[in-house]
């Protein structure tokens, strides 16, 4: 598997038709990442090529600008499809498209793409034209949650609302690599999400997938946290499945918009004169805490790399998530993914790991 090094341009496919204000947002987000791009790095722009330049032309933006390369499609996967169904007809579609370019073998390789379309559709469509890197058991969402003591990576975010105990352990250990690769914390701090930090608690899945992460040795596994944990910097990564950890993100997404109308609301109530003194304080705390700023979520464990943005992205989303790509490539994760499995596979085999699907699903509370 030969990824570029950090010295080598980097190529960046993005889906135009993805997400709910695609393509507008999604395209403006783009022209805006062009002055952020190191020389040699490029954007390819997947969707309808009429339209693409088109809309190139109304923001003063040349199809022939070297920055920028047009790979036209003539299908869309909407939102409310069936993932894997859509992917498997609607070959011609931007999301099908840009995740075959994703793909090593590609013919125009792209070192990752960018999606803020159909969640289900852009993990189908990456796992059958990337396929898996080494020693991945199944592909999992890791979003950057910013927190006031530091960002916190949570997975899975969406990929995999049943997983079993060996997909969740994983998730551990790729999140584990994500986070010193690309946040730079040296000995990450991992935690499985649970309905009470007690031993006794949790169901079958969850005692498995805390027993395999204690066994895994130089993984600085710290034990169960609850939901309220989440924001206190009890953790660096924490592993939840798929119908659980999108839920919290979207859960708090919607209680901080509901927590700044409230204290904007209580402000002018009390005194509108305070407004315009509070106003850059509410600004700057919203800033730091806005996912807008941490736009696009990387499916670990695909061979090539794929990022998945919210659905609601807005043109700066899309501008701060080609910056996270191009940081994910440059930052080699893939390749510190599969030396890690590697080495983790000659102390704990995967025979090993992998357990009866009769395993003991009774739940404590």
């Amino acid at each position: 598997m030969e990824r570029p090094s950090s010295s080598k341009p980097v190529r960046v496919a993005v889906d135009i038709m993805g997400g709910d204000h695609a393509p507008d947002a999604i395209l403006k987000g783009c022209v805006m990442a062009l002055d952020e791009l190191p020389e040699g790095d490029q954007i390819v722009l997947v969707g309808p090529g009429v339209l693409i330049r088109e809309m190139l032309i109304e923001r003063g933006i040349k199809d022939t600008d070297p920055r920028l390369e047009i790979v036209d499609c003539t299908e869309v996967i909407e939102m409310g499809d069936s993932a894997v169904e859509a992917v498997k007809t609607k070959t011609d579609s931007s999301i099908v498209r840009m995740s075959e370019m994703g793909s090593l073998r590609h013919a125009k390789h792209c070192d990752v793409v960018l999606s803020a379309g159909n969640t289900g559709a852009c993990v189908a469509a990456a796992s059958l034209c990337m396929r898996r890197l080494r020693g991945v058991i199944r592909p999992g969402i890791a979003v950057t949650v910013p927190a006031f003591h530091g960002p916190v990576v949570l997975t899975d975010a969406g990929a995999n609302p049943q997983p079993k105990p060996e997909h969740l352990w994983q998730y551990g250990i790729m999140a584990d690599v994500y986070c010193r690769q690309t946040h730079k914390i040296e000995n990450p701090r991992v935690a499985l999400m649970n309905i009470g930090s007690e031993e006794a608690k949790g169901t079958g899945l969850i005692k498995q997938t805390r027993d395999l992460l204690k066994a895994t040795p130089g993984l600085n596994y710290i034990g169960y946290i609850e939901g309220r944990d989440f924001f206190d910097g009890a953790a660096d990564v924490v592993v939840t499945d798929g119908l659980v950890g999108n839920t919290l993100l979207k859960a708090a997404e919607g209680m901080a918009k509901s927590l700044f109308k409230a204290i904007a609301a209580e402000i002018m109530h009390q005194d509108p004169t305070l407004v315009m003194k509070f106003e850059p304080v509410v600004k700057a705390i919203y800033a730091k805490n806005d996912y807008h700023e941490h736009g696009g979520a990387p499916l670990l464990g695909v061979n090539g790399a794929c990022f998945i943005a919210h659905g609601s992205s807005e043109a700066r989303t899309i501008r701060a998530a080609i910056r996270n790509c191009r940081t994910y490539v440059r930052n080699h994760v893939n390749e510190a993914i599969v030396k890690r499995l590697a080495e983790i596979e000659q102390v704990m085999p995967r025979s090993t790991v992998v357990k009866s699907e009769n395993a003991d699903e009774g739940v404590k509370v």
